[in-house]
């Protein structure tokens, strides 16, 4: 499965995400979505799995759960969006990774990005930045990987500036 991931986009949309979502199998919304018409433009380059972040409102809190748990490629992803980082995770968070122990943990929040092996649960952390325009951020942000096995390859960082596109 080709994977892109992103999060924070903040209610921004442009033709550059949409040219890096081309071709991919899904693409998960880690949260901050910001508008509907974020994972409405994504589905139709491809399938989407999101969940909702601090600044989202009602209509996506009613379409988008705050945590999706999943299997995709063999592995099992547990997404949310406020998820810390290691080995500071927000509260409650690390307990279950602990008990639950997903391949691969995805939060955004932070729009920094971060790709960590955790050994304390035995997973990897991903945490794809921030594909908008908006929040303190230099450069915006995604991921792009293939998942196989429960195994991530072909990882890659796709990166552009942050002024509109």
């Amino acid at each position: 499965m080709n994977i892109a991931l992103l999060s924070d986009t903040h209610g921004h949309m442009d033709k550059r995400i949409l040219q890096h979502v081309e071709g991919c199998d899904e693409v998960w919304h880690a949260g901050d979505i910001g508008s509907l018409q974020v994972t409405d433009s994504l589905k139709e380059v491809a399938p989407v799995r999101a969940v909702f972040g601090n600044i989202d409102g009602q209509s996506i809190r009613a379409e988008w759960p705050e945590h999706a748990r999943f299997t995709a490629g063999g592995a099992q992803v547990w997404m949310t969006h406020i998820g810390g980082r290691p080995p500071k995770y927000a509260k409650g968070i690390l307990t279950q990774l602990t008990l639950e122990r997903p391949n691969l943990f995805v939060c955004g929040h932070s729009h920094i990005l971060l790709v960590k092996p955790v050994p304390s649960w035995g997973g990897l952390h991903l945490n794809p930045g921030a594909a908008g325009i908006s929040g303190f951020h230099k450069v915006r942000t995604m991921l792009k990987f293939t998942l196989n096995l429960g195994q991530i390859s072909d990882l890659r960082v796709v990166e552009w500036e942050r002024k509109r596109g």
